[in-house]
């Protein structure tokens, strides 16, 4: 009986331990320009018939006489919750700067940037489903004894795969059409059926409510450490010109870290141990008005981006109003810093956001 017991007091000593560590929440939205997360809705787009079809509709769901209503209106998690226990960067008004630090300033380039803490110029020049030759933050993690098997990735594009190395770096990642694999639950057998019945507008991006829900069902069963989580419409309805799809995704977007959110602060497992960060690959044009739609090294304003954080040991600092310039390469740096990875490559060229970084 005494060894039972002791038994019992080894799990329970295992499992309070495991819900304990630090866990990390990355999340990225595709294209995501700072000017709507920080002035909402853009007067010149919103009314405007080239870009939406039915401009009425769309003002009253989120235009406001000030950008300050507007943000609210298309952010309000963001801009409730984040803003008054967290920090937002990146409001270029108020002096608050981030940038690339890539030439090329758009997708993988700009992945890459995030994940690895470095720019590659030189290799990383192109969209193409290449598997990537740098080591990726979560893969580094992957093999380490702390969070070896504790490491998932979610995304809507199918060049994921590619940029994470899954075959590499043993990470899983469920991106693009690719279905749960393994041993599923029954939500997410309902979501792979689901997924071969409802056509994306686009070949290479699904639609971003399956990428959220197979993450928080994986969360929910597996209970993973160290979770991305990667939004795309965003961006393809930019590309597309439709702003009204691209403000309603957006608002969507904020709706599912949300849930996200209150599902780790309901869960033993995340609760109280969880900070999120979150991103974007690169920016989009303002000026002239049609390069909103598009970005790359040829589009002015394309290099700015954004960077929020939230959660566990997140000094409460709200939407930061000082002059400051961060870059995207520091998001994986002070992700390491957080969770106590001492071994940072040696090529990570980014630094700790010391504003962020987790203090006990």
């Amino acid at each position: 009986m005494k060894k039972i017991a002791l038994l019992f007091l080894l799990i329970a000593t295992f499992t309070f331990a495991q819900e304990k560590e630090q866990k990390i929440v990355l999340i990225t939205l595709d294209g995501l320009r700072w000017q709507e997360l920080f002035t909402g809705a853009d007067e010149k787009l919103v009314d405007n018939k080239a870009y939406v079809s039915n401009t009425e509709g769309l003002k009253k769901m989120f235009w406001e006489d000030t950008p300050k209503l507007r943000r609210e209106a298309l952010f309000p998690f963001l801009w409730d919750y984040v803003a008054k226990n967290g920090q937002l960067h990146g409001n270029r008004d108020k002096g608050s700067k981030v940038n690339l630090t890539n030439s090329m300033w758009f997708s993988y380039p700009g992945y890459n940037e995030i994940l690895t803490g470095n720019a590659d110029d030189n290799n990383i020049k192109s969209n193409d489903k290449i598997y990537n030759p740098n080591t990726t933050i979560l893969e580094l993690l992957n093999n380490t004894n702390n969070f070896k098997g504790e490491v998932a990735a979610f995304g809507s594009w199918d060049v994921f795969p590619y940029i994470i190395n899954d075959k590499r770096s043993g990470v899983p990642v469920n991106a693009g059409f690719r279905n749960a694999e393994g041993d599923l639950t029954d939500r997410e057998k309902f979501l792979n059926q689901l997924q071969s019945e409802i056509p994306s507008p686009w070949g290479t991006v699904r639609l971003d409510a399956f990428t959220h829900h197979f993450a928080k069902e994986y969360m929910k069963s597996k209970h993973p450490k160290i979770v991305y989580v990667a939004y795309g419409e965003t961006d393809d309805f930019a590309h597309d010109g439709d702003y009204e799809a691209y403000l309603k995704s957006a608002h969507t977007t904020d709706s599912f870290i949300k849930d996200l959110w209150e599902f780790t602060q309901e869960d033993e497992f995340y609760k109280d141990n969880t900070t999120f960060i979150i991103t974007t690959d690169h920016g989009r044009g303002t000026h002239p008005l049609e390069t909103w739609k598009s970005h790359g090294s040829d589009i002015n304003g394309a290099d700015e981006v954004w960077i929020l954080a939230f959660g566990k040991n997140v000094p409460a600092l709200g939407e930061v109003k000082i002059e400051e310039q961060l870059y995207s390469n520091q998001v994986a740096p002070t992700i390491l810093e957080i969770l106590g990875v001492d071994d940072a490559p040696k090529n990570m060229t980014g630094s700790v956001i010391e504003m962020i970084r987790s203090k006990e």
